[in-house]
């Protein structure tokens, strides 16, 4: 079967770059681009100003569904990444470009309850120990089953490949079913403290602000949007002050949209001291922190998922 427009496909690699446009790919991007990606030399391999280019729009993670709306003769697809709602772009999700051999037809849906990766990083192997299949899938991968784990190992099916893939059990859990708890998202976002702030990144190695959030909810079983407009419209503001930990805070210039992201670490003291864990653009990395004067300055909200 091949990728038809008008259809969905689903992502083949551990983590696909979703682009603005084919043409806007830089020579240092390579390791991105090919059928076997590798994320931590493409992030190597780029300066400081290279990581934050806008040429990036977002990340989709190995399994994830898009519609295909266009495929170009040099092997380009434009898709829609429909498991990351963008109301403000388009109707069905985040709209980009993606290398079509990143890109496999989209099969029925695997009745079995699908496992979320849970490990920061882990790899897909032909065999329980065997040979690396897919290194790189990353922190809240979905992932069907392919049966019963087996002496510490579980299968399970991956786009593109006919036959079952392996990975320690231990990497995978259930996706949760219940709304989870500040605790438990703190937890997840904890995880990525030190991580490389990297425009457009959803991933272990690299993430942004909205990146984070849309990520860490994601592991526990909730969709978010992609952007961090889009996620205040999405979730429910509170009084400033009644904040609390596991809430969002969002930042905005006067007049323009919103820009910024974190998530609420403790409850709000007096004297407006206030802390979050983010993905800072100005320090190029995650962190948990007091709010800078800055950020204080163009604080618009807080809001609750």
């Amino acid at each position: 079967m091949k990728l038809q427009p008008g259809r969905e496909a689903m992502v083949r690699v551990a983590i696909a770059t979703l682009w603005s446009r084919p043409e806007a790919v830089r020579p240092v991007d390579g390791p991105a681009l090919s059928a076997r990606t590798d994320i931590a030399a493409w992030i190597s391999g780029m300066d400081s100003d290279q990581q934050v280019g806008d040429c990036v729009l977002s990340q989709l993670l190995l399994g994830e569904r898009v519609l295909v709306t266009e495929l170009r003769p040099d092997g380009w697809a434009h898709v829609v990444a429909v498991e990351q709602p963008a109301p403000q772009l388009h109707p069905r999700g985040y709209p980009g470009w993606l290398p079509v051999e990143q890109l496999a037809p989209a099969t029925d849906t695997v009745d079995a309850d699908p496992l979320v990766v849970d490990a920061t990083v882990t790899a897909l192997r032909a065999s329980p120990g065997g040979a690396e299949v897919l290194p790189g899938v990353v922190l809240g991968t979905y992932l069907p089953p392919a049966g019963p784990a087996v002496d510490g190992w579980q299968p399970v099916h991956a786009p593109g490949h006919a036959a079952p893939l392996w990975l320690p059990a231990g990497d995978v859990v259930p996706v949760p079913t219940t709304p989870p708890t500040a605790d438990e998202v703190l937890a997840v976002a904890q995880r990525l403290v030190r991580v490389l702030y990297v425009w457009g990144g959803v991933s272990a190695y690299g993430i942004d602000c909205s990146g984070l959030v849309h990520l860490a909810w994601r592991r526990l079983g909730v969709l978010l949007p992609r952007d961090a407009s889009d996620q205040a419209t999405a979730t429910t503001p509170v009084p400033l002050g009644t904040e609390r930990p596991g809430d969002l805070y969002f930042f905005a210039r006067p007049g323009r949209r919103i820009h910024h992201i974190g998530i609420v670490t403790a409850d709000p003291r007096p004297g407006d001291d206030r802390r979050m864990l983010h993905a800072c653009y100005l320090q190029r990395r995650v962190l948990e922190e007091r709010l800078p004067d800055d950020r204080t300055a163009t604080l618009v909200g807080a809001h609750r998922v």
